[in-house]
């Protein structure tokens, strides 16, 4: 393993926010290299979170954001294993850019479990009657379906969003992120988005 720069390293935690020693195993570990380092700390970051799924999570906070101009508004409930992470920068940092998310992404759900099977089920029969004239077989018709069914979950469910301030995340990845850097697991419990005349 190659010896990495001091700068680097504070580079590497600028950019995802991880601890030093975090930073420094994933620069050694790909000889220096910004971008890879990135990928080894998302990919353990998911590991983190796939470890802490199960703990129970009755810590957290109530986050409130009004848009400028007073005309939109979000409350944004995060849980996480204790108090003492519920006060921390990256949970307080999270709930804000969910916020945010919420006012500007204008998402229904949380995530594609909680859709209204009725909604779904017109959705799904909207899509059949557009390509009801195709001449497709039914089972690519069903593919297809399927395929504008995850577009809609995209659109519509919070976690599955891409995030507005980096497209190269959906929420969930965000979320995953921050459980790599608190050790925690956390969890989007719940919003509500208020709209003045909506």
């Amino acid at each position: 393993m190659a010896k990495v720069d001091l700068s680097l390293i504070q580079k590497l935690r600028d950019i995802t926010g991880l601890g030093m020693m975090d930073c420094k195993r994933a620069l050694e570990e790909t000889n220096g290299d910004i971008e890879a380092a990135i990928d080894i700390l998302r990919k353990k970051g998911a590991a983190v979170a796939a470890k802490r799924a199960d703990k129970a999570t009755a810590e957290g906070l109530v986050h409130a954001y009004i848009h400028p101009g007073s005309q939109i508004g979000v409350l944004v409930e995060l849980n996480c294993e204790t108090d003492f992470v519920a006060r921390t920068e990256a949970i307080k940092q999270l709930a804000h850019d969910l916020c945010m998310q919420i006012a500007a992404a204008r998402p229904l759900y949380l995530s594609p479990d909680q859709v209204d099977a009725k909604f779904l089920e017109h959705e799904r029969t909207i899509a059949r009657e557009q390509l009801a004239g195709s001449g497709k077989p039914e089972k690519i018709i069903e593919q297809i379906i399927d395929g504008k069914i995850k577009k809609l979950y995209t659109d519509i469910c919070l976690l599955e969003q891409t995030f507005i301030k980096n497209d190269q995340l959906t929420i969930a990845q965000l979320v995953q992120e921050v459980i790599a850097k608190t050790g925690e697991n956390v969890k989007v419990k719940r919003f509500a988005r208020f709209e003045v005349g909506a």
